[in-house]
């Protein structure tokens, strides 16, 4: 059975290897260690890994900005899908956001990636046609 617990920054090259395998997630420079780091240290007790036998077989990272949570890179290796393993990651992150304060949280889906949003669909996460999102690059990269 897998456990959940914790991500630290000593996950990290084990979790971008996890990205990289993992069809439908796109690994941006803000995935960079220091990164990672900085986004784990100011969301403390919110980004969680699944292990089984010592290997993580999945991961999640949350964060919030005082009043709505965000979800992200929820991955599950897809041997290990099916098994409950998705729905305790994001339930744990639902549950310490709660205990935050944060009872609404989103998760940004590629429109690329169906497993994923059929997957959100299924757990009853309403698509939201009401908003668009804008974002902004500022520097050189356009990989940010």
């Amino acid at each position: 059975m897998f456990q959940v617990r914790l991500m630290t920054i000593d996950d990290y090259d084990r979790v971008i290897q996890l990205m990289k395998g993992t069809d439908g997630v796109s690994i941006r420079d803000a995935d960079s260690r220091e990164s990672t780091l900085r986004y784990l240290e100011r969301n403390p007790g919110l980004s969680f890994i699944a292990e089984l036998g010592g290997a993580i077989v999945g991961c999640i990272m949350a964060g919030h900005d005082g009043r709505r949570g965000y979800l992200q890179h929820l991955l599950v290796l897809p041997e290990h899908r099916r098994k409950g393993v998705a729905n305790a990651l994001v339930e744990r992150c639902l549950l310490e956001l709660e205990g935050l304060g944060i009872k609404k949280s989103h998760i940004d889906v590629l429109k690329t990636n169906s497993v994923a949003s059929k997957f959100w669909a299924r757990k009853g996460w309403k698509l939201r046609t009401d908003i668009d999102r804008y974002s902004i690059i500022r520097g050189d990269s356009e990989n940010a």
